[in-house]
């Protein structure tokens, strides 16, 4: 299996000037090979062009340009123009689908963080200084860097990334490891409910707390966001030290409010693997629970339109985002695949609604966001547990299927 390590680097001042020259001149490349594409589709024969063409470019634009683009890894650069490939791939498979294709953009100099060394020991080399005390990684044209690698990376490294975030630098690797041995197994079973009072209700009757990062940081990220609005929109290298400042202040809230959500997400998947060999869940369509109500046009004045919720739809928009579902069930998966544990996920419709005592289905059996009550049979719970429940059932319906 592949699992990827994300390690913190410390560069000198010299290697992060080269870091940032490394991003910047494969983003000059691949704005240039997106100019190329559009200005060849533009002309009346109508080209084509495709990433074997432009990556045979490659060696006349590396010799006409040695200052900046000779001297980064060739196989990155290939990478680069492989990564705008899949953009056209997957602006073509939208088109062809139907959906809202999303043209390929340019990036800035602030949107194009990320170069990918497709093989250790082409370009770069993974603890190039294996004696030393201290893990480092090379990398072309920038040096060794010191890495502070907190834990062990295990099996053999196939790749390798160079991330920036704000004013941190950040090495990413893919390791191909031998599959994992299974955790024990604990004969338990669990179905588990997603929501905003409480973050979830499993069919146990617990409940984990909603932590609400975002709404928790709020108010100094509305101040810093103020502070920014004062600042005239300029060019990035037009800007003062303050307007820097407060550009990083924004970046860096947003930054902490990400990581705590990372964090939760993965401490409750991971107590939710050790305890359970069998976890049902709620098939969430999380995009399209976020989506702002269409509008009502008035019939009666043409141009006006009528109330439609927009507000408090946004109020839980921001509720639903803050919580982190999406996040929270891709490590659930990961985690529980590396564990060998098994995770399915049922359809939510009528899960809270549906009485676990006599099979009931009604509105009317919650009357309250918290509270369960059914009007047939009078079984009372906490809603949040009783949708735990019936995903749990569903869940175990589909596994036996599955295994029949």
């Amino acid at each position: 299996m592949i699992r990827a390590y994300k390690f913190l680097m410390r560069p000198t001042v010299g290697q992060t000037a080269a870091l940032g020259e490394m991003l910047r001149d494969h983003c000059s490349l691949y704005n240039g090979a997106l100019q190329e594409r559009r200005d060849a589709y533009r002309h009346a024969s109508k080209t084509s062009i495709k990433y074997g063409q432009q990556s045979a470019q490659l060696k006349e634009i590396r010799a006409f340009d040695p200052e900046r683009q000779g001297r980064w890894s060739f196989s990155s650069q290939q990478a680069t123009l492989r990564r705008l490939d899949k953009a056209f791939t997957a602006f073509f498979r939208r088109v062809k689908a139907g959906n809202k294709p999303g043209y390929p953009r340019f990036r800035g100099a602030m949107w194009f963080d990320t170069v990918e060394f497709p093989k250790d020991g082409d370009g770069c080399r993974w603890d190039s200084t294996p004696h030393g005390p201290v893990t480092r990684v090379r990398l072309q044209g920038v040096g060794h860097v010191k890495v502070n690698q907190h834990r062990p990376v295990l099996g053999k490294v196939k790749t390798v990334s160079v991330r920036r975030e704000g004013k941190r630098w950040y090495v990413i690797l893919t390791a191909d490891q031998a599959e994992p041995e299974p955790l024990p197994a604990t004969g338990s079973v669990v179905g588990i409910d997603m929501g905003i009072a409480n973050f979830l209700a499993d069919s146990g009757g617990e409940f984990v707390p909603n932590p609400r990062h975002g709404r928790k940081a709020a108010a100094k990220l509305e101040a810093a966001q103020q502070a920014l609005a004062r600042f005239p929109r300029v060019r990035r290298d037009k800007r003062t030290a303050n307007h820097q400042r407060a550009v990083q202040r924004v970046a860096d809230l947003h930054r902490k409010v990400r990581r705590q959500r990372l964090d939760h997400a993965h401490k409750t998947a991971l107590d939710l693997v050790r305890e359970h060999d069998f976890i049902a869940h709620e098939d969430l369509k999380i995009r399209n629970m976020v989506k702002a109500p269409a509008p009502k046009p008035d019939p009666d004045q043409p141009g006006s339109f009528l109330p439609n919720g927009a507000a408090a739809k946004a109020g839980l928009n921001h509720s639903i985002s803050d919580a982190g579902w999406g996040v929270f069930l891709t490590i659930l998966h990961a985690k529980a695949e590396s564990a060998g544990r098994e995770v399915i996920a049922v359809d939510p419709r009528n899960t809270s609604r549906t009485c676990p005592e006599c099979g009931h289905a009604s509105a009317e059996n919650r009357p309250t966001q918290e509270k369960f009550h059914c009007v047939s049979c009078g079984h009372s719970a906490h809603a949040d547990t009783v949708g735990a429940l019936n995903v749990l059932r569903a869940g175990l319906v589909r596994r036996d299927a599955r295994q029949g």
